[in-house]
């Protein structure tokens, strides 16, 4: 699994009720969306329209102790989990003949409920790869034991993996970035708040708990964790920041094996692609040349002892949750408890059902789409996604801003977006992955494997455009800007964003504004800079592109002003992406609703809500959600994506269809003077 593929669309909080896969009626829709206890009508929706709209939800769904935050998008993925959970059962109850996906799949979860098994084996699966970590004596054992740890998809210093060439998005070529850090982000390990000063002293714990563990003394791990954060520290003052990194020209720097070590000199790269089992990688992209440049330094000037201590934190932290219960329960003190607020973690069955489904994931996919995905779901959607398609279309010749030679190119982009639903056409193989049901965590290791051999194995081919780069049973979407396509998995579609048969309306403001969002991306600050190919190709007149930049600043700064918990504030050019997607996307899905409207007679009212305002309450409701302060604070350091309650009260007052929906009035909150407005898609 690689965990630096795009998925732009966030699995934030979405909507209300249990999903159902056979179709509904439009009393389901009305009881999902406008049940008086989902609503606070204390609230006048134009002061806080995201409480109007959820506020009894939010009290009537306190948050579980395993959660750190629960929405309405985290209910419905539960239930989808309880529909995973029956077919990993299944196949773990069947005799299946060896090698098949049953047995694959059965076995995988069975070796992850064993907890007998996974405390008498202890830290043995990790025993070659201690030894291996071990013979680090010199720059060249450093090369080679990185390179046999990435095999296996433990990551010191980098990721390696592959990705199609953002100049020629038709060719897959070798990429690296930046990792290596047990941190989150590279900040952490420089703020001085009373969190961040918290959080490293936490961090300092849980590395000396796990060498503790590993059964070193109390003094020894001390003195070991103390040389990793010497390291780590190091590593991430070279890191770029989130902000660096989301700029696609930043991290775009291509370069050859022979020419790469001008641009980071001191590591044998030649031993190290021939190690990982690439030895002629052909071209490739260093996401962050001054954090490889540092890493090859640090080859050559730090100790091998503390080398060995590094890459040994590396390997238990990444593996403590398939381990003994004293490294799992480490592990989420750390990065649940502490970085997240949550108090308990979830039944172990969901976590290893997880770890189960991430590693044959489309075993388990076509399985779920067999078993639960409804035909008439899928055409329904190529029909909704045909309107939008319109809708954008007709926007782009609407705007003022931007001239016709630039919204000529605009079209052919929009027009060359390839749609995906459901689930992929052909499906992976899985026959040369070994499983058993006798270790858990040598099942991971196995399993990871596998996943990197098949990753690099892509470098130097064309890409492969039936791929897809999620699993049809994680609910979610999203937009691939060097494919330039939109992607639905079969999960998505089913309640509360999509009605089969439910009130347009509801459909338009959920599922709807989803698929606008995902075309939006294509037009946002980062996917604006892609060309119709998925190329990155400037096909903007100058003037239009600074049009662009300054509508955008209008989002940027009202963000920027929003408080999410006492005196923090938003940060509205990391979220700049997502901002345009879902203004775009509301936009877009409205006037889509409109358009196909036309010829029509007026949509009644139901349950005495207008069809202008239950397309807004529909949308308001994929945001429902309760979180912890903790996470809070962890989300807007590190997510690209705004909080449930910005995501609904943040675009929804730049529209004059929501103002006038709810008879917002001027010296209400929710309402924005006309000039103040945001406005791009």
């Amino acid at each position: 699994m690689n965990l630096l593929k795009p998925l732009i669309f966030a699995a934030t909080g979405l909507m209300i009720i249990p999903a159902c896969t056979t179709g509904d009626s439009s009393e389901t829709t009305r009881r999902a969306v406008f049940s008086p206890e989902n609503m606070d009508t204390t609230v006048a929706p134009g002061e806080n329209f995201y409480l109007y709209a959820n506020g009894g939800w939010i009290k009537n769904h306190p948050l579980p102790d395993d959660k750190s935050r629960f929405g309405a998008f985290d209910m419905l993925a539960e239930e989808n989990r309880e529909k995973v959970k029956t077919i990993i059962e299944e196949a773990a109850q069947t005799e299946a003949e060896e090698g098949t996906v049953a047995q694959q799949i059965g076995d995988f979860f069975a070796s992850g409920m064993d907890t007998v098994a996974i405390d008498k084996a202890g830290l043995k699966p990790l025993s070659e790869i201690f030894a291996l970590i071990e013979t680090i004596e010199n720059p060249e054992s450093l090369v080679k034991t990185t390179a046999a740890l990435h095999q296996q998809q433990i990551y010191p210093f980098f990721y390696l993996y592959s990705s199609p060439d953002r100049k020629n998005s038709d060719m897959v070529i070798a990429n690296f970035y930046q990792g290596g850090l047990g941190l989150p982000d590279r900040d952490y390990y420089f703020d001085e708040s009373e969190r961040g000063k918290k959080l490293r002293d936490a961090y300092i714990k849980y590395l000396t708990t796990l060498f503790v563990l590993k059964g070193e003394t109390e003094e020894a791990a001390s003195q070991k964790t103390a040389n990793i954060m010497e390291l780590e520290t190091r590593m991430a003052k070279a890191s770029n920041t989130r902000l660096e990194n989301r700029d696609p020209q930043t991290t775009y720097n291509p370069t050859t094996l022979e020419e790469l070590p001008q641009m980071a000199a001191g590591f044998d790269w030649s031993l190290y692609f021939s190690e990982a089992g690439l030895p002629e990688p052909g071209k490739i992209n260093v996401g962050q040349p001054k954090f490889m440049a540092e890493i090859a330094q640090m080859a050559n000037e730090v100790s091998p002892e503390m080398w060995r201590d590094y890459f040994s934190a590396v390997a238990m932290r990444s593996m403590a949750p398939y381990l003994t219960q004293d490294f799992v329960e480490a592990s989420f003190e750390m990065y649940g408890r502490t970085l997240s607020g949550q108090p308990s973690m979830e039944p172990r069955w969901k976590r290893v059902l997880n770890t189960t489904s991430g590693a044959l994931g489309e075993a388990v996919g076509q399985l779920y789409v067999e078993k639960f995905f409804p035909p008439e779901a899928k055409e329904r959607m190529l029909e909704l996604t045909g309107n939008l398609r319109k809708s954008f279309a007709r926007r782009i010749d609407q705007l003022e801003w931007m001239s016709d030679d630039t919204k000529k190119e605009a079209h052919k982009k929009l027009e060359a977006i390839k749609v995906k639903i459901g689930y992929p056409d052909k499906w992976r193989d899985y026959s040369g992955l070994e499983v058993s049901e006798e270790s858990y965590a040598e099942n991971v290791l196995r399993s990871n494997r596998f996943d990197f051999i098949y990753d690099i194995n892509k470098i130097g081919k064309p890409v492969d455009e039936d791929e897809w780069h999620m699993t049809p049973q994680t609910v979610n979407a999203y937009y691939s800007p060097l494919a330039n396509e939109i992607v639905f998995p079969a999960a998505i579609l089913q309640p509360p964003f999509f009605y089969p048969y439910g009130d347009d309306a509801v459909n338009y403001g959920a599922i709807g504004m989803v698929i606008g969002h995902e075309m939006t991306h294509g037009f946002d600050d980062k996917g604006r800079q892609y060309d119709m190919d998925g190329n990155m190709n400037d096909w903007w007149q100058p003037a239009d592109a600074e049009n662009f930049e300054n509508r955008a600043q209008v989002l940027i700064d009202r963000y920027d002003n929003f408080t999410v918990l006492d005196t923090v504030k938003a940060d509205g050019e990391l979220t700049l992406g997502e901002n345009i997607a879902d203004l775009g996307g509301l936009n877009i899905a409205y006037q889509a609703y409109k358009m196909s409207l036309e010829g029509k007679d007026e949509p009644a009212n139901l349950d005495g809500f207008t069809d202008d305002q239950r397309f807004f309450l529909a949308y308001a409701r994929v945001w429902a959600q309760n979180i912890r302060n903790e996470e809070i604070l962890r989300r807007t350091k590190e997510d690209v994506h705004s909080l449930g309650k910005w995501r609904v009260n943040g675009p929804l007052p730049n529209m004059q269809a929501f103002v006038e929906a709810f008879d917002i009035d001027a010296q209400e909150a929710m309402y924005l003077a006309p000039e103040k407005r945001a406005s791009i898609w």
